[in-house]
């Protein structure tokens, strides 16, 4: 896993799993703690990510509330629109451009 970028945007590409869950929350928090308006999370370049990653996306959310920011997630790959929309989280995560979940395809 690696991020790029500064408290405005970053990319997040690899594998956001487990693994790299430590990390990536340590570089989210500061990003979020440091900056002000949006924190965009530009999902790009990421390959996968497990529940342990998709609970550190939450989390960043959640601090991003608390400090009076919003996460913005960018070009969430398919794969990863589909586990938001099956766990309802399109629905309150903000999703640049939003989630079509009618063209998703079925699993």
């Amino acid at each position: 896993m690696h991020i790029r970028g500064d408290h405005v945007e970053l990319v997040v590409g690899g594998r956001l799993d487990v693994r790299s869950a430590a990390d990536a929350r340590t570089v989210l928090h500061s990003a979020v703690d440091d900056g002000a308006g949006d924190l965009v999370l530009d999902l790009s370049e990421l390959d996968s990510w497990d529940a342990t990653g998709l609970g550190v996306i939450m989390g960043a959310h959640r601090r991003a509330g608390r400090c009076g920011r919003r996460l913005v997630l960018r070009d969430v790959p398919p794969q990863m629109q589909r586990l938001l929309v099956a766990t309802r989280l399109h629905r309150i995560l903000a999703i640049e451009g939003g989630i079509g979940v009618d063209t998703l395809p079925r699993v």
